[in-house]
């Protein structure tokens, strides 16, 4: 071998770890960004696919106020807790027929249920969808 090209090889520096993975700019390589927006999509679509959960004082509340959830009602608040998502919001009242649901659409749980709307006050909520 060239004695040359022996000596160049032998100088150039080798990197290895967190800084070889960049780079020269020190922006992240854009298959790191892929397979961050790749599990972004895939916790969502799990969120999405999976239906609401009722937290223990929403299943008390839905047992005290005696609200029935038809399949088609459930139905109605599964849409409801998507287009919640789709608009950003978090804390949401949905309105299905008679009854009300405060429910965190990000981690699809219902946090309380309401019944007869008339006379209150909702507090801590982004927005209300109707379904």
């Amino acid at each position: 071998m060239d004695d040359i090209l022996l000596q160049s090889r032998l100088t150039t520096p080798i990197r290895t770890g967190a800084a070889a993975l960049q780079s020269p700019q020190g922006a992240p390589k854009q298959d790191e960004a892929q397979a961050r927006s790749f599990r972004e999509v895939l916790e969502g679509l799990q969120i999405q696919n999976s239906g609401v959960t009722f937290s223990k004082h929403a299943a008390s509340r839905l047992e005290q106020r005696n609200i029935q959830l038809s399949a088609s009602s459930l139905d109605r608040l599964n849409e409801g807790v998507r287009i919640a998502r789709e608009k950003g919001m978090n804390d949401t009242l949905i309105i299905v027929d008679d009854s009300a649901f405060v429910v965190n659409a990000g981690s699809n749980k219902v946090i309380t249920s309401l019944s007869d709307l008339r006379g209150r006050a909702i507090t801590n909520i982004d927005g209300t969808v109707i379904v």
